[in-house]
C-alpha cells in the first residue's frame, strides 16, 4: 500500500496497538500532525513537551503498555530529555518520536537542530536516526520490541523532516531480527534449585522485591511464595503495591526513608532474596555493611545489574515470569513445613517493626502530612491510583498510603524528577479512566509543570490533586535543617502562591484545607466529587520525614526523631 512517511509512522503505531499519543506540534512534524488530523488518531496536546513525555510515562506505568510521545526538532526534542531519563532509570517502556531537520541540513547547525541521537544515547535503551522512509516499518517494529521486552525502557526515534513526505510501499514486518539483542527469558533451573536449598538451610530469610516484579507481572507469584514460606518481606520504592500492605510480615518499603522494621530485618536476616531490584544507593545505605549477616541472592534479567552495586552470593538470571513460577513450584512441592520453621523469625520481625512504626504527632489544629496521607489512604480502595511528585510528600505517601496492588503507586524513583507527578497522573487517568487517580504533590514540585492544569481542564480529565503546601522545598529544607545549621539557602517558598486561584484560572475547582477540622469535613467530599479538583493543604514548615538513614550510614543507623 503506497503512502507517505507520516502515514507510515501512524500505521506502525496502529499495528502496535497504540491507542493514545501525547505530544506537541512544531515545524518539522507538521506533516505527521496533518496525518494525525486526517486519521483522527487520539492525541493529547500538553502544555509542554516535558509534560507530554511524563504523561506517556504515567500511561505506561498504569498499564504496562508502551507509552508514545511526539515532539518537534530542536527545543521540542530537548524538552523530552528529562522525561526520557526518568523512564530509563525506572525501566519504563516508551517510544519517543522526534522530528529532525531535513537530511541535507543535518549537521550544519540548521534552524532548530540538535543532535537527538547523540543526546539520547546514554538515556535510552536504544535510539535511531531515520533518514530513509524505507526504514520506518523495520525501525518501529524493532523499537516497540526493544521497549517492551527484556528489561523495559525508552527508545528514541529521530526522523528527518523529508522522510515524512517521502513515499513508501508500506508493509509492516511480522517478525524482528536484531543482531546483538537476543531476549532470553529462560535461565538455568539449577540456579533456582540452589536457591531452594539455601532457603531450606536458612533460619531468617527475607524477601526483598522491586519494580521488576511490577514490570514482569509476577506479583501473584511473589505473594504465593511469601504465603508458602511464612516469612517477612520488604520492597523498594518501585515495588510498592506488589504485595498487599496488609500482608502479615510485610514491613513496608526499605532504605533511606524506609521503615525501621524493614531496615532492621535486612541487617539481621541470614538469607536475603532480592527479586527484580537493583540495589540503589537509596536502598543499601553503606554498601560495605549492607545485610552483613546474609547470603544474598539476586533474581535479575539484566546481567549488567548483577554485582554492580552489591556483590551477591547467588544469582538467578532470567525473566521473573520464568524463574518465579519454578521457585514457587519447587517450594510448594517441598515436604518442609516452612511456616512452622520460620514462625519465630516472622514474629520477631513483626515485633521489631512495631517498636518504631511510621508515625506523626498531632500538635494543635495544624494538618500533619502523615495524617493527610493516612486520611487519603482510608478514603481510597484497591481501584485508586496514587501518583506523586518528588520530595518529602513522596516519602510521606510511600510511608502512610496502604497500597494493595501493583501499578497503584506511581512515582519517579531512580531519577527523582520534580514536575513528574501532575502529567504522570494525567497519563495514568487517561490510561485507566474507570479508576480514581489522586496526585500527591508539593508546592515546589507542582510549579515545574503546572501548565498541565490547563491540559486537564481542556480534556475534562477527572483528577484529584492534593498539594502538600509547606512553603519550602521540603526535602532540601530538611537537609539544610539537619546538616547545614538551618541555612535555608534558596529553599523558602514564601511568595504569594495561591494554588486555588491558579487552578481556577486554568479551569479547575480549588479548595484550601488549613486545620484538622477542614481535613475531616472537606477532604472526603473533595475526593469523591465529580470532575477535577485541586486541594491545597497547608502543613507545618519544619516537619521532617523520618526515619532517615543519613548518607554513608548503615541501614540500622537511622535517625528516628
Amino acid at each position: 500500500m503506497n503512502m507517505n512517511g507520516a502515514q507510515a509512522v501512524l500505521e506502525c503505531l496502529k499495528s502496535e496497538g497504540v491507542d493514545l499519543l501525547f505530544g506537541y506540534p512544531g515545524g518539522v512534524v507538521l506533516r505527521l500532525y496533518d496525518e494525525i488530523y486526517k486519521m483522527n488518531f487520539p492525541h493529547i496536546l500538553t502544555g509542554h513537551e516535558q509534560g507530554a513525555v511524563h504523561a506517556a510515562d504515567g500511561y505506561a506505568r498504569a498499564t504496562g503498555k508502551v507509552g508514545v510521545v511526539i515532539a518537534t526538532s530542536g527545543p521540542g526534542a530537548a524538552n523530552l530529555i528529562t522525561g526520557i531519563a526518568t523512564a530509563n532509570m525506572d525501566s519504563i517502556p516508551l517510544v519517543c518520536i522526534t522530528g529532525q531537520v531535513a537530511s541535507p541540513a543535518i549537521g550544519k547547525d540548521s534552524f532548530q537542530e540538535v543532535d537527538v541521537f547523540g543526546i539520547t544515547t546514554p538515556i535510552t535503551k536504544h535510539n535511531y536516526l531515520v533518514k530513509s522512509v524505507e526504514d520506518i516499518p523495520r525501525i518501529f517494529k524493532e523499537a516497540f520490541y526493544i521497549a517492551r521486552t527484556g528489561r523495559p525502557g525508552p527508545v528514541a526515534i529521530d526522523i528527518a523532516a523529508d522522510v515524512f513526505n517521502s513515499q513508501i510501499d508500506f508493509e509492516y514486518p511480522r517478525t524482528v531480527e536484531l543482531r546483538g539483542y537476543k531476549v532470553s527469558s529462560d535461565g538455568d533451573s539449577k540456579e533456582i534449585k540452589a536457591v531452594v536449598e539455601a532457603i531450606e538451610n536458612s533460619k531468617r530469610p527475607l524477601i526483598f522485591f522491586g519494580g521488576g516484579v511490577t514490570s514482569s507481572g509476577t506479583s501473584n507469584d511473589i505473594r504465593k511464595i511469601i504465603e508458602r514460606l511464612g516469612i517477612p518481606s520488604t520492597c523498594t520504592l518501585m515495588g510498592i503495591g506488589c504485595v498487599d500492605s496488609s500482608t502479615e510480615g510485610f514491613l513496608g518499603f526499605a532504605g533511606m526513608h524506609g521503615s525501621y522494621g524493614a531496615n532492621m530485618a535486612i541487617q539481621n536476616c541470614d538469607l536475603l532474596l532480592c527479586i527484580g531490584m537493583r540495589f540503589s544507593d537509596r536502598v543499601t545505605g553503606r554498601v560495605a555493611e549492607f545485610a552483613p549477616k546474609a547470603k544474598i541472592v539476586h533474581f535479575e534479567i539484566d546481567p549488567a545489574e548483577v554485582n554492580k552495586n552489591v556483590v551477591v552470593d547467588m544469582k538467578v538470571m532470567g525473566d521473573l515470569k520464568w524463574s518465579l513460577p519454578i521457585l514457587r513450584s519447587k517450594l510448594e512441592s517441598s515436604g518442609i513445613d516452612f511456616q512452622k520453621r520460620f514462625s519465630p523469625w516472622l514474629k520477631e520481625s513483626i515485633e521489631i517493626s512495631r517498636v518504631h512504626p511510621f508515625s506523626y504527632k498531632i500538635e494543635g489544629v495544624s494538618i500533619k502530612p502523615g495524617a493527610l496521607i493516612r486520611k487519603i489512604s482510608d478514603l481510597s480502595d484497591e481501584n485508586t491510583i496514587i501518583a506523586t511528585d518528588v520530595g518529602q510528600h513522596q516519602m510521606w505517601a510511600a510511608q502512610f498510603f496502604s497500597a494493595h496492588n501493583p501499578r497503584q503507586f506511581i512515582t519517579s524513583g531512580g531519577l527523582g524528577t520534580m514536575g513528574f507527578g501532575l502529567p504522570a497522573a494525567m497519563g495514568a487517568k487517561l490510561a485507566q479512566p474507570k479508576k480514581k487517580v489522586i496526585l500527591i504533590t508539593g508546592d515546589g514540585s507542582i510549579m515545574m509543570n503546572i501548565q498541565e492544569l490547563a491540559t486537564i481542564a481542556d480534556h475534562d480529565i477527572d483528577l484529584k490533586i492534593v498539594v502538600v503546601h509547606n512553603f519550602i522545598l521540603g526535602m532540601v529544607g530538611q537537609w539544610q535543617r539537619l546538616f547545614y545549621n538551618h541555612h535555608y539557602s534558596q529553599s523558602i517558598l514564601k511568595g504569594k502562591r495561591d494554588f486555588v486561584k491558579i487552578a481556577e484560572a486554568m479551569g479547575i475547582r480549588g479548595i484550601r484545607l488549613e486545620t484538622i477540622a477542614d481535613l475531616e469535613s472537606q477532604l472526603p467530599d473533595a475526593l469523591n466529587s465529580d470532575g477535577s479538583i485541586l486541594i491545597d493543604c497547608i502543613v507545618p514548615e519544619e516537619e521532617n520525614v523520618l526515619p532517615m538513614v543519613p548518607g554513608g550510614k548503615r541501614l540500622d543507623q537511622m535517625v528516628l526523631s
